[in-house]
Protein backbone atom coordinates (compact mmCIF):
# COMPACT_ATOMS: atom_id res chain seq x y z
CA UNK A 1 0.00 0.00 0.00
CA UNK A 2 2.89 2.46 0.93
CA UNK A 3 4.04 2.04 -2.62
CA UNK A 4 0.94 2.53 -4.24
CA UNK A 5 0.47 5.97 -2.18
CA UNK A 6 3.97 7.01 -3.17
CA UNK A 7 3.22 6.63 -6.90
CA UNK A 8 -0.03 7.96 -7.40
CA UNK A 9 1.37 11.16 -5.36
CA UNK A 10 4.33 11.40 -7.24
CA UNK A 11 2.05 11.38 -10.79
CA UNK A 12 -0.78 12.81 -9.49
CA UNK A 13 0.09 15.32 -11.87
CA UNK A 14 0.44 13.71 -14.74
CA UNK A 15 -3.06 12.30 -14.34
CA UNK A 16 -4.60 15.84 -13.73
CA UNK A 17 -3.17 16.26 -17.07
CA UNK A 18 -4.62 13.39 -18.83
CA UNK A 19 -7.87 14.36 -17.10
CA UNK A 20 -7.39 17.53 -18.98
CA UNK A 21 -7.12 16.16 -22.21
CA UNK A 22 -9.90 14.32 -22.09
CA UNK A 23 -12.30 17.43 -20.73
CA UNK A 24 -11.33 19.33 -23.00
CA UNK A 25 -12.98 16.95 -25.89
CA UNK A 26 -16.37 17.60 -26.10
CA UNK A 27 -18.55 14.90 -25.73
CA UNK A 28 -22.26 16.09 -24.96
CA UNK A 29 -24.47 13.08 -26.02
CA UNK A 30 -27.58 15.26 -25.91
CA UNK A 31 -26.49 16.65 -29.27
CA UNK A 32 -24.30 13.90 -30.20
CA UNK A 33 -21.45 16.72 -30.10
CA UNK A 34 -17.96 15.20 -30.47
CA UNK A 35 -19.02 11.87 -29.01
CA UNK A 36 -16.92 10.16 -31.88
CA UNK A 37 -14.13 12.10 -31.15
CA UNK A 38 -14.18 11.03 -27.82
CA UNK A 39 -14.50 7.49 -28.03
CA UNK A 40 -11.15 7.57 -30.14
CA UNK A 41 -9.51 9.90 -27.19
CA UNK A 42 -10.46 6.94 -24.55
CA UNK A 43 -9.10 4.41 -26.86
CA UNK A 44 -5.89 5.48 -27.02
CA UNK A 45 -6.07 6.44 -23.13
CA UNK A 46 -7.13 2.51 -22.52
CA UNK A 47 -4.33 1.55 -24.90
CA UNK A 48 -1.77 3.94 -23.32
CA UNK A 49 -2.48 2.36 -19.80
CA UNK A 50 -1.41 -0.89 -21.24
CA UNK A 51 -5.05 -2.61 -21.73
CA UNK A 52 -5.70 -4.63 -25.19
CA UNK A 53 -8.61 -2.13 -26.30
CA UNK A 54 -11.55 -3.62 -28.74
CA UNK A 55 -14.18 -1.26 -30.14
CA UNK A 56 -17.85 -1.69 -29.80
CA UNK A 57 -19.99 -0.40 -32.48
CA UNK A 58 -23.56 0.00 -31.54
CA UNK A 59 -26.67 1.97 -32.79
CA UNK A 60 -25.63 4.97 -30.84
CA UNK A 61 -21.87 5.42 -29.71
CA UNK A 62 -19.43 3.27 -29.40
CA UNK A 63 -18.52 1.31 -26.60
CA UNK A 64 -14.86 0.54 -25.64
CA UNK A 65 -13.80 -2.07 -23.69
CA UNK A 66 -9.96 -2.74 -22.53
CA UNK A 67 -8.42 -5.56 -20.87
CA UNK A 68 -5.45 -6.64 -18.40
CA UNK A 69 -4.22 -9.65 -17.72
CA UNK A 70 -3.86 -10.73 -13.78
CA UNK A 71 -2.75 -13.50 -11.71
CA UNK A 72 -5.51 -14.57 -10.47
CA UNK A 73 -8.42 -15.82 -12.33
CA UNK A 74 -10.67 -13.47 -11.31
CA UNK A 75 -12.34 -10.57 -13.38
CA UNK A 76 -12.83 -6.97 -11.97
CA UNK A 77 -14.79 -4.68 -14.27
CA UNK A 78 -14.65 -1.71 -13.94
CA UNK A 79 -17.79 0.59 -15.67
CA UNK A 80 -17.62 4.35 -16.58
CA UNK A 81 -18.54 6.67 -19.68
CA UNK A 82 -17.23 9.26 -21.86
CA UNK A 83 -20.13 10.91 -22.50
CA UNK A 84 -21.64 14.50 -20.16
CA UNK A 85 -24.21 16.91 -19.87
CA UNK A 86 -24.71 20.16 -21.63
CA UNK A 87 -22.75 22.58 -20.37
CA UNK A 88 -25.41 25.43 -20.46
CA UNK A 89 -26.07 27.93 -19.23
CA UNK A 90 -22.78 28.93 -19.73
CA UNK A 91 -22.53 32.17 -18.47
CA UNK A 92 -22.81 30.88 -14.89
CA UNK A 93 -19.22 29.41 -15.56
CA UNK A 94 -16.09 31.11 -14.22
CA UNK A 95 -14.05 29.20 -17.07
CA UNK A 96 -15.21 27.47 -20.87
CA UNK A 97 -16.28 24.36 -19.55
CA UNK A 98 -14.19 22.83 -22.25
CA UNK A 99 -11.42 24.74 -20.89
CA UNK A 100 -10.13 22.72 -18.11
CA UNK A 101 -9.01 25.30 -15.46
CA UNK A 102 -6.69 24.11 -12.06
CA UNK A 103 -7.78 26.59 -9.48
CA UNK A 104 -8.13 26.64 -5.55
CA UNK A 105 -6.60 22.76 -5.10
CA UNK A 106 -9.86 21.64 -7.92
CA UNK A 107 -9.92 21.19 -11.99
CA UNK A 108 -12.98 22.85 -13.55
CA UNK A 109 -14.55 21.54 -16.31
CA UNK A 110 -17.18 19.82 -17.60
CA UNK A 111 -16.96 15.67 -17.01
CA UNK A 112 -14.69 16.79 -14.57
CA UNK A 113 -16.24 14.29 -12.02
CA UNK A 114 -18.46 12.67 -13.45
CA UNK A 115 -17.40 10.39 -15.18
CA UNK A 116 -13.81 11.34 -16.66
CA UNK A 117 -12.43 12.03 -13.38
CA UNK A 118 -13.47 8.88 -12.03
CA UNK A 119 -12.11 6.89 -15.16
CA UNK A 120 -8.95 8.45 -15.23
CA UNK A 121 -8.55 8.29 -11.78
CA UNK A 122 -9.03 3.98 -12.32
CA UNK A 123 -6.21 4.13 -14.77
CA UNK A 124 -4.08 5.86 -12.19
CA UNK A 125 -5.29 3.21 -10.00
CA UNK A 126 -3.99 -0.10 -12.31
CA UNK A 127 -0.91 1.65 -13.18
CA UNK A 128 -0.27 1.92 -8.94
CA UNK A 129 -1.22 -1.80 -8.78
CA UNK A 130 0.88 -2.63 -11.49
CA UNK A 131 3.98 -0.81 -10.00
CA UNK A 132 3.31 -2.11 -6.65
CA UNK A 133 3.25 -6.01 -8.00
CA UNK A 134 6.31 -5.51 -10.67
CA UNK A 135 4.02 -4.96 -13.64
CA UNK A 136 1.92 -7.30 -12.80
CA UNK A 137 -2.15 -7.34 -11.69
CA UNK A 138 -3.52 -9.61 -8.85
CA UNK A 139 -6.52 -9.95 -10.71
CA UNK A 140 -7.87 -9.73 -14.38
CA UNK A 141 -9.30 -6.18 -15.04
CA UNK A 142 -11.66 -5.07 -17.77
CA UNK A 143 -13.07 -1.71 -18.41
CA UNK A 144 -16.05 -0.69 -20.16
CA UNK A 145 -16.67 2.67 -21.69
CA UNK A 146 -19.72 3.63 -23.01
CA UNK A 147 -21.10 7.02 -24.37
CA UNK A 148 -24.54 7.12 -23.91
CA UNK A 149 -25.01 7.12 -19.97
CA UNK A 150 -26.24 10.93 -19.85
CA UNK A 151 -29.06 10.17 -22.50
CA UNK A 152 -30.67 6.48 -20.83
CA UNK A 153 -27.94 4.14 -21.73
CA UNK A 154 -30.11 3.14 -24.45
CA UNK A 155 -28.19 0.43 -26.32
CA UNK A 156 -26.30 -1.47 -22.96
CA UNK A 157 -28.65 -3.51 -22.20
CA UNK A 158 -28.89 -5.52 -25.74
CA UNK A 159 -24.90 -4.78 -25.68
CA UNK A 160 -24.49 -6.70 -22.29
CA UNK A 161 -27.05 -9.36 -23.96
CA UNK A 162 -24.88 -9.82 -27.25
CA UNK A 163 -21.41 -9.87 -25.48
CA UNK A 164 -21.91 -11.85 -22.11
CA UNK A 165 -18.76 -14.08 -22.69
CA UNK A 166 -16.71 -11.00 -23.26
CA UNK A 167 -17.86 -9.15 -20.23
CA UNK A 168 -17.86 -12.00 -17.79
CA UNK A 169 -16.99 -11.31 -14.40
CA UNK A 170 -16.98 -11.63 -10.22
CA UNK A 171 -17.71 -8.33 -9.41
CA UNK A 172 -17.61 -4.39 -10.83
CA UNK A 173 -16.58 -1.22 -9.58
CA UNK A 174 -19.59 1.20 -10.81
CA UNK A 175 -19.39 4.73 -11.78
CA UNK A 176 -19.23 6.92 -8.98
CA UNK A 177 -18.55 6.80 -5.28
CA UNK A 178 -16.36 8.97 -3.28
CA UNK A 179 -16.82 10.83 0.51
CA UNK A 180 -19.89 12.53 2.59
CA UNK A 181 -19.90 15.74 3.76
CA UNK A 182 -18.13 14.14 7.25
CA UNK A 183 -15.36 13.02 5.22
CA UNK A 184 -16.05 9.41 5.53
CA UNK A 185 -16.22 6.83 1.89
CA UNK A 186 -19.92 6.72 0.88
CA UNK A 187 -20.84 3.21 -0.93
CA UNK A 188 -23.42 3.23 -3.07
CA UNK A 189 -25.83 -0.13 -3.65
CA UNK A 190 -28.11 0.76 -6.02
CA UNK A 191 -29.91 3.02 -8.00
CA UNK A 192 -33.07 4.05 -8.73
CA UNK A 193 -34.58 3.64 -12.58
CA UNK A 194 -35.87 6.27 -15.01
CA UNK A 195 -38.05 7.16 -17.99
CA UNK A 196 -37.64 10.09 -19.63
CA UNK A 197 -40.49 12.13 -21.97
CA UNK A 198 -41.18 15.19 -23.68
CA UNK A 199 -45.00 15.46 -23.87
CA UNK A 200 -45.97 17.85 -26.26
CA UNK A 201 -48.98 19.68 -27.64
CA UNK A 202 -50.76 21.69 -30.82
CA UNK A 203 -53.42 23.63 -30.32
CA UNK A 204 -53.39 25.64 -33.80
CA UNK A 205 -50.96 26.11 -37.13
CA UNK A 206 -49.50 29.72 -36.02
CA UNK A 207 -50.27 31.58 -32.65
CA UNK A 208 -52.71 33.57 -32.95
CA UNK A 209 -53.14 37.52 -31.30
CA UNK A 210 -53.63 37.78 -27.87
CA UNK A 211 -57.16 39.65 -28.76
CA UNK A 212 -58.42 36.69 -29.30
CA UNK A 213 -57.96 35.13 -26.36
CA UNK A 214 -61.71 34.78 -25.96
CA UNK A 215 -61.75 32.31 -29.47
CA UNK A 216 -58.32 30.63 -29.99
CA UNK A 217 -57.35 27.76 -28.05
CA UNK A 218 -54.04 28.50 -26.42
CA UNK A 219 -51.70 25.55 -26.39
CA UNK A 220 -49.99 26.50 -22.91
CA UNK A 221 -53.19 27.11 -20.56
CA UNK A 222 -53.67 23.10 -22.21
CA UNK A 223 -50.37 21.97 -21.33
CA UNK A 224 -50.41 23.65 -17.88
CA UNK A 225 -54.01 21.51 -17.50
CA UNK A 226 -52.20 18.30 -18.66
CA UNK A 227 -49.53 18.39 -16.38
CA UNK A 228 -51.48 19.62 -13.23
CA UNK A 229 -53.36 16.38 -14.08
CA UNK A 230 -50.34 13.76 -12.96
CA UNK A 231 -49.41 14.78 -9.49
CA UNK A 232 -51.33 16.16 -6.63
CA UNK A 233 -50.40 18.79 -4.22
CA UNK A 234 -49.32 16.23 -1.58
CA UNK A 235 -47.00 14.80 -4.24
CA UNK A 236 -49.26 11.63 -5.08
CA UNK A 237 -48.81 10.81 -8.61
CA UNK A 238 -52.16 10.45 -10.37
CA UNK A 239 -51.48 7.88 -13.36
CA UNK A 240 -53.71 4.74 -12.77
CA UNK A 241 -51.73 1.79 -11.08
CA UNK A 242 -48.39 3.91 -10.99
CA UNK A 243 -47.47 2.95 -7.77
CA UNK A 244 -48.59 -1.00 -7.91
CA UNK A 245 -45.60 -2.76 -8.62
CA UNK A 246 -43.17 -0.42 -6.30
CA UNK A 247 -41.45 -2.07 -4.20
CA UNK A 248 -41.12 -0.94 -0.27
CA UNK A 249 -37.71 -0.81 1.65
CA UNK A 250 -36.74 -3.72 3.58
CA UNK A 251 -36.11 -3.14 7.45
CA UNK A 252 -32.03 -3.15 6.11
CA UNK A 253 -32.80 -0.39 3.71
CA UNK A 254 -34.24 1.54 6.33
CA UNK A 255 -31.58 1.01 9.49
CA UNK A 256 -28.73 1.58 6.35
CA UNK A 257 -30.29 4.78 5.26
CA UNK A 258 -30.56 6.05 9.52
CA UNK A 259 -27.11 5.26 9.57
CA UNK A 260 -26.38 8.01 6.59
CA UNK A 261 -25.15 11.32 7.75
CA UNK A 262 -27.36 14.08 8.43
CA UNK A 263 -27.11 16.85 5.41
CA UNK A 264 -30.38 18.82 5.57
CA UNK A 265 -28.94 21.74 7.64
CA UNK A 266 -26.07 21.61 4.30
CA UNK A 267 -28.43 21.03 1.64
CA UNK A 268 -30.81 24.19 3.04
CA UNK A 269 -27.74 26.62 2.96
CA UNK A 270 -26.28 25.53 -0.45
CA UNK A 271 -29.33 24.84 -2.29
CA UNK A 272 -31.34 27.72 -0.42
CA UNK A 273 -33.91 25.96 0.52
CA UNK A 274 -36.70 26.96 3.22
CA UNK A 275 -38.70 23.94 3.14
CA UNK A 276 -38.04 20.47 2.02
CA UNK A 277 -40.93 18.48 -0.07
CA UNK A 278 -43.59 17.67 2.23
CA UNK A 279 -42.16 19.29 4.94
CA UNK A 280 -40.24 15.86 5.07
CA UNK A 281 -37.00 16.82 7.68
CA UNK A 282 -33.94 14.30 9.79
CA UNK A 283 -34.11 10.87 8.12
CA UNK A 284 -37.43 11.16 6.17
CA UNK A 285 -35.32 13.23 3.40
CA UNK A 286 -33.04 9.97 3.01
CA UNK A 287 -36.12 7.90 3.89
CA UNK A 288 -38.02 9.25 0.86
CA UNK A 289 -35.43 7.74 -2.07
CA UNK A 290 -37.52 5.01 -2.41
CA UNK A 291 -40.69 7.15 -3.23
CA UNK A 292 -40.91 7.28 -6.91
CA UNK A 293 -40.82 10.78 -8.52
CA UNK A 294 -42.67 12.78 -11.73
CA UNK A 295 -40.37 15.90 -12.25
CA UNK A 296 -40.42 18.65 -14.79
CA UNK A 297 -37.06 19.31 -16.21
CA UNK A 298 -38.42 22.63 -18.72
CA UNK A 299 -41.75 24.00 -19.87
CA UNK A 300 -40.98 25.24 -23.68
CA UNK A 301 -44.19 27.42 -25.11
CA UNK A 302 -44.90 31.26 -26.35
CA UNK A 303 -42.87 34.51 -26.08
CA UNK A 304 -39.86 34.51 -23.46
CA UNK A 305 -38.00 36.88 -24.78
CA UNK A 306 -37.26 40.53 -23.54
CA UNK A 307 -40.65 42.68 -23.07
CA UNK A 308 -43.95 41.19 -23.70
CA UNK A 309 -45.67 39.82 -27.28
CA UNK A 310 -49.44 39.42 -26.84
CA UNK A 311 -49.94 35.84 -28.32
CA UNK A 312 -51.86 32.74 -27.80
CA UNK A 313 -49.25 30.14 -28.12
CA UNK A 314 -50.18 27.47 -30.98
CA UNK A 315 -46.90 25.19 -29.39
CA UNK A 316 -46.11 24.04 -25.84
CA UNK A 317 -44.28 20.96 -24.58
CA UNK A 318 -42.20 19.86 -21.37
CA UNK A 319 -40.01 17.31 -20.48
CA UNK A 320 -40.61 15.15 -17.55
CA UNK A 321 -38.07 12.51 -15.50
CA UNK A 322 -39.97 9.72 -13.76
CA UNK A 323 -37.40 8.38 -11.19
CA UNK A 324 -38.00 4.64 -10.20
CA UNK A 325 -37.91 2.16 -7.28
CA UNK A 326 -37.38 -1.25 -7.50
CA UNK A 327 -40.16 -3.51 -8.91
CA UNK A 328 -40.94 -1.02 -11.72
CA UNK A 329 -40.59 -0.58 -15.48
CA UNK A 330 -40.30 2.41 -17.56
CA UNK A 331 -42.22 0.75 -20.53
CA UNK A 332 -45.00 -0.06 -17.81
CA UNK A 333 -44.72 3.68 -16.65
CA UNK A 334 -45.15 5.05 -20.37
CA UNK A 335 -47.85 2.77 -21.23
CA UNK A 336 -49.66 4.01 -18.05
CA UNK A 337 -49.16 7.34 -18.76
CA UNK A 338 -50.40 7.19 -22.30
CA UNK A 339 -53.58 5.53 -20.99
CA UNK A 340 -53.57 8.41 -18.46
CA UNK A 341 -53.60 11.16 -21.07
CA UNK A 342 -56.28 9.03 -22.93
CA UNK A 343 -58.73 8.92 -20.06
CA UNK A 344 -58.17 12.14 -19.11
CA UNK A 345 -59.11 13.88 -22.73
CA UNK A 346 -55.70 14.53 -23.76
CA UNK A 347 -55.67 11.92 -26.74
CA UNK A 348 -54.16 14.80 -28.57
CA UNK A 349 -51.20 15.18 -26.38
CA UNK A 350 -47.79 13.59 -28.28
CA UNK A 351 -45.23 11.47 -25.78
CA UNK A 352 -41.40 11.38 -27.60
CA UNK A 353 -39.28 9.56 -25.32
CA UNK A 354 -35.54 9.77 -24.56
CA UNK A 355 -34.32 5.73 -25.09
CA UNK A 356 -35.42 3.01 -23.41
CA UNK A 357 -35.47 4.35 -20.11
CA UNK A 358 -33.75 2.24 -17.14
CA UNK A 359 -34.19 -0.19 -14.83
CA UNK A 360 -34.03 0.44 -10.97
CA UNK A 361 -31.19 -1.63 -9.17
CA UNK A 362 -30.70 -2.58 -5.75
CA UNK A 363 -27.28 -5.00 -4.65
CA UNK A 364 -27.04 -7.14 -1.43
CA UNK A 365 -24.70 -5.38 1.12
CA UNK A 366 -23.93 -9.32 2.32
CA UNK A 367 -21.26 -9.38 -0.32
CA UNK A 368 -17.27 -9.56 0.36
CA UNK A 369 -17.27 -7.00 -2.24
CA UNK A 370 -18.85 -4.74 -0.15
CA UNK A 371 -17.17 -5.55 2.58
CA UNK A 372 -13.51 -5.09 1.39
CA UNK A 373 -14.53 -1.55 0.10
CA UNK A 374 -15.52 -0.45 3.03
CA UNK A 375 -12.78 -1.80 4.63
CA UNK A 376 -10.07 -0.12 2.25
CA UNK A 377 -12.42 2.79 2.04
CA UNK A 378 -11.50 3.36 6.25
CA UNK A 379 -8.08 2.47 5.65
CA UNK A 380 -7.81 5.89 3.17
CA UNK A 381 -10.26 8.08 4.61
CA UNK A 382 -9.34 7.39 8.26
CA UNK A 383 -13.06 6.59 9.22
CA UNK A 384 -15.84 4.30 9.22
CA UNK A 385 -17.63 4.02 5.70
CA UNK A 386 -21.51 4.37 4.74
CA UNK A 387 -23.63 2.00 3.09
CA UNK A 388 -26.48 3.98 0.79
CA UNK A 389 -28.60 1.09 -0.03
CA UNK A 390 -29.65 2.76 -3.36
CA UNK A 391 -29.11 7.01 -4.67
CA UNK A 392 -31.48 9.05 -6.29
CA UNK A 393 -30.19 9.34 -9.43
CA UNK A 394 -30.05 6.14 -12.15
CA UNK A 395 -27.54 4.45 -13.72
CA UNK A 396 -27.81 0.80 -16.15
CA UNK A 397 -26.31 -1.48 -13.00
CA UNK A 398 -29.31 -3.49 -14.14
CA UNK A 399 -28.02 -4.59 -17.49
CA UNK A 400 -25.23 -5.38 -16.18
CA UNK A 401 -25.46 -7.50 -12.95
CA UNK A 402 -28.59 -9.34 -14.33
CA UNK A 403 -26.70 -10.35 -17.39
CA UNK A 404 -23.61 -11.36 -15.99
CA UNK A 405 -25.18 -13.22 -13.11
CA UNK A 406 -26.08 -11.19 -10.50
CA UNK A 407 -22.51 -9.76 -9.83
CA UNK A 408 -22.20 -8.00 -7.53
CA UNK A 409 -21.53 -3.54 -7.67
CA UNK A 410 -19.75 -1.36 -5.28
CA UNK A 411 -18.91 2.67 -5.74
CA UNK A 412 -15.41 3.96 -5.23
CA UNK A 413 -14.20 7.09 -6.31
CA UNK A 414 -13.52 10.98 -7.00
CA UNK A 415 -16.22 12.13 -6.00
CA UNK A 416 -18.05 14.96 -2.77
CA UNK A 417 -21.10 16.17 -1.60
CA UNK A 418 -20.48 19.34 -3.94
CA UNK A 419 -19.15 18.79 -7.55
CA UNK A 420 -21.58 20.55 -9.02
CA UNK A 421 -22.38 17.62 -11.64
CA UNK A 422 -24.77 18.66 -14.37
CA UNK A 423 -24.37 22.37 -13.29
CA UNK A 424 -22.04 24.89 -14.28
CA UNK A 425 -18.28 24.81 -12.43
CA UNK A 426 -18.03 21.18 -12.16
CA UNK A 427 -15.19 20.71 -10.53
CA UNK A 428 -12.81 17.83 -8.72
CA UNK A 429 -10.50 18.21 -5.92
CA UNK A 430 -6.88 17.01 -6.61
CA UNK A 431 -6.78 15.76 -3.14
CA UNK A 432 -10.36 13.68 -3.65
CA UNK A 433 -9.05 12.53 -7.08
CA UNK A 434 -5.63 10.61 -5.35
CA UNK A 435 -8.23 9.37 -2.55
CA UNK A 436 -10.33 7.90 -5.07
CA UNK A 437 -7.40 6.42 -7.20
CA UNK A 438 -6.14 5.08 -3.75
CA UNK A 439 -9.35 3.43 -2.83
CA UNK A 440 -9.90 2.46 -6.30
CA UNK A 441 -6.11 0.79 -6.14
CA UNK A 442 -6.51 -1.03 -2.71
CA UNK A 443 -9.66 -2.65 -4.28
CA UNK A 444 -8.11 -4.07 -6.98
CA UNK A 445 -5.06 -5.01 -5.17
CA UNK A 446 -7.16 -7.20 -2.91
CA UNK A 447 -9.91 -8.53 -5.55
CA UNK A 448 -7.81 -11.35 -6.60
CA UNK A 449 -8.08 -13.32 -3.31
CA UNK A 450 -10.92 -12.05 -1.79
Amino acid sequence: MTTIDEFLAANLDHYIAELSELCAQKSISARNEGTAECAELVGRLLARHGLSVERFETPGNPVLVGRASGKSARRLLCYNHYDVQPAEPLELWTTPPFEPTVRDGALYARGAQDDKGEFVARLAALDAVRAAHGGELPCHLLFVVEGEEEIGSPTMTQFVLDHREVLACDGSIWEGGGIGPDGAAELVLGARGILVVELSVQTMTRDAHSGGGHQFPSAAWRLVRVLSSLKDENERIRIQGFYDHALPPSALDLALLDTLPDTEAMMREVYGVKQFVLGRTGAALERAVFEPTCNIQGITTGYQGAGDKTIVPAQASAKLDFRLVPGMEPDDILAKLRAHLDAAGFEDVDIHTFGGGMMPFKSSPDSPLVKLTIETGREVYGKPGVIAPMSGGSTPIYAFSGPLGGIPVVTAGVAYWDNRIHAPNEHVRLADFLNGARHVARIMDGFGTL
